[in-house]
């Protein structure tokens, strides 16, 4: 089990934006799950929505997203590098995540040419989906 401190070696996401706390099973370049223990306290929740809080769906897809980076960016040939999203396709959102959920978040990565991939990514409140979709990443790309 990976735990935040040691996701931070991994990924370059910080607080507010490091949406995963730990990483339950690891497979380098292959498959990651993770966990995100939903809070109240999320910052996100002072705005969406006053009184009935919901957790974004683009902030579920990047938990997932970020999950993905750690079973890439875990391989050697890409530590200390960055995955940026390049597209996000077949998005679907099963049902509400609250404050008090706990997300399983998987990951596994379906295609890979270099450093171009795509992963099929979906999360999980108490067995049952809440978000899925292809998420598909480009390992740092610079200018």
């Amino acid at each position: 089990m990976i735990f935040a401190e040691d996701i931070l070696k991994i990924v370059p996401h910080r607080y507010p934006f490091l949406l995963i706390d730990r990483i339950e099973s690891i497979t380098p370049g292959e498959k990651a799950v993770g966990i995100k223990c939903v809070s109240i306290n999320e910052p996100f929740f002072q705005g969406h929505f006053p009184g009935k809080p919901v957790m974004p769906g683009v902030l579920i897809i990047e938990a997932l997203a970020q999950v993905g980076a750690v079973a890439i960016l875990s391989l050697d040939e890409y530590r200390g590098k960055i995955a940026y999203f390049t597209g996000i396709n077949g998005a679907k959102f099963r049902r509400k995540v609250v404050p008090g959920d706990v997300l399983r978040l998987e990951v596994e990565i379906i295609k890979r040419r270099g450093p171009i991939g795509i992963g099929k990514a979906i999360a999980y409140v108490d067995d049952k989906k809440a978000c899925e979709a292809e998420i598909s990443f480009a390992i740092g790309l610079e200018e």
